[in-house]
């Protein structure tokens, strides 16, 4: 039912909505908002479908949403009668589908540490901090709230000073010199959540410079979590 409520609600939120793509996304989710940036930087239009992560004991838990990806995550994405789940290969599809402007480099060794920025986020730092291994850590091991925080932290921390270093020798105005790419993409939404583990990008200037340019875009403003059509009015 949810799913059909929110389709309605996404209808009267946007502009111009199409049949065509429908996102399955959480205001807060850091991996949606990657996908969602793409969306916009690419200038395709979507019907947004909230999935809250912790209503009804976690509404990517209802049987609606996991016939739709098994795994019970955000983001989703549906294409006609593609459906995807994973925000890698949800950015690869919509390289394709609509190619400019590019999110990975044509060039294979360019190409090869754009995805090793974006797996340093992807694989390094926030499946470790993510709400299922927090909630793991409290009813297997008991972790107080102060505990999860710290495990977090750690991650984040470590995570944010490689990533730091490894862009250093490549980063312009962006990760990669002058022009977005995906791993700008993987960066914001990860400098947003440090920010909920009392994690301060400004600890690390390179990282912070380059979201002071990534949020000038029209593209990540509109993607940003306080933007979304489930974003709670208190939060």
């Amino acid at each position: 039912m949810y799913l059909q409520q929110g389709r309605a609600h996404n209808e009267a939120m946007m502009m111009k909505p199409s049949p065509d793509i429908e996102l399955y996304s959480y205001f807060r989710s850091s991996s949606s908002y990657r996908v969602r940036i793409a969306l916009h930087l690419k200038a395709l239009e979507y019907h947004y479908i909230p999935v809250h992560l912790l209503k009804e004991g976690g509404q990517q838990h209802q049987k609606s949403f996991r016939d739709l990806n098994p795994l019970g995550e955000v983001p989703c994405l549906r294409h006609g009668p593609l459906v995807l789940s994973q925000s890698m290969a949800i950015l690869n599809y919509l390289d394709s589908l609509a190619p400019e402007p590019p999110l990975f480099p044509h060039a294979a060794s360019k190409r090869a540490q754009v995805v090793q920025a974006c797996e340093m986020v992807n694989s390094g730092i926030q499946p470790l901090q993510n709400l299922g291994v927090m909630q793991k850590l409290a009813q297997d091991f008991g972790a107080s709230e102060e505990q999860k925080q710290s495990w977090s932290r750690h991650w984040i921390q470590r995570g944010l000073r490689s990533l730091e270093v490894f862009l250093r020798p490549m980063a312009g105005i962006y990760c990669f010199g002058d022009e977005v790419t995906a791993a700008d993409l993987y960066l914001i939404p990860q400098l947003y959540n440090a920010r909920r583990f009392s994690v301060e990008p400004r600890d690390y200037p390179l990282l912070a410079k380059i979201e002071e340019s990534c949020l000038q875009i029209e593209a990540f403003q509109k993607a940003a979590p306080g933007q979304q059509p489930d974003t709670p009015a208190e939060r």
